[in-house]
């Protein structure tokens, strides 16, 4: 950063000084600590009053609750992420929907950036891509675990493919159990 005025200029990063016609360089170094001298204990010191601001920590630890509803209640919502995927005459859809049904993650044959890709888009190369590209996706927003079982039976098509892609991927398509304390 340079200031100036009345023909004197000074650059914070070394003091270099320039007043007239002559230049003049005053070190910063000289008030540096060594590594040696440098006290770390303080940044090991936790606070007592620390606020958890990611609201998926308690997911990722199996330890949040799981919407259990009532016994007659159809289909089941006790899971945190469900993996759905729609097979119609023209396209192959999968999404990661939460429990209170918001779809949190999408991938289609319909997306240009896959369809180009395939001669079909609705064939069985088309559901390993579409869970190539679904199991990234997830893993890129921080989902692990996704409840693949969870489905309303006659639209489950369960391709193995499909399955096979994701879990290839990294993405495990079972949920851990929840943690009772």
């Amino acid at each position: 950063m340079a200031l100036g005025g009345r023909g004197c200029m000074l650059l914070a990063a070394g003091r270099l000084q320039a007043c007239g016609v002559g230049f003049r360089y005053s070190s910063a170094t000289a008030g540096l600590k060594s590594v040696s001298d440098i006290d770390t204990r303080e940044n090991e010191v936790v606070s007592p009053d620390f606020t958890n601001r990611n609201p998926r920590n308690l997911e990722q630890l199996a330890l949040a609750r799981k919407e259990r509803g009532w016994k007659t209640t159809w289909p089941k919502r006790e899971f945190w992420h469900r993996l759905r995927l729609e097979r119609t005459q023209h396209y192959v859809e999968a999404f990661v929907e939460r429990s209170n049904g918001n779809v949190v993650l999408s991938a289609s044959t319909r997306e240009w950036a896959i369809k180009k890709h395939l001669y079909s888009p609705t064939g069985v190369t088309a559901c390993r891509n579409l869970g190539r590209v679904m199991a990234q996706r997830c893993l890129e927003a921080g989902i692990n675990f996704v409840n693949f079982k969870a489905v309303i039976p006659w639209e489950h098509r369960c391709d193995s493919e499909f399955e096979k892609a994701m879990t290839e991927g990294g993405v495990v398509l079972r949920e851990p159990r929840r943690i009772y304390q």
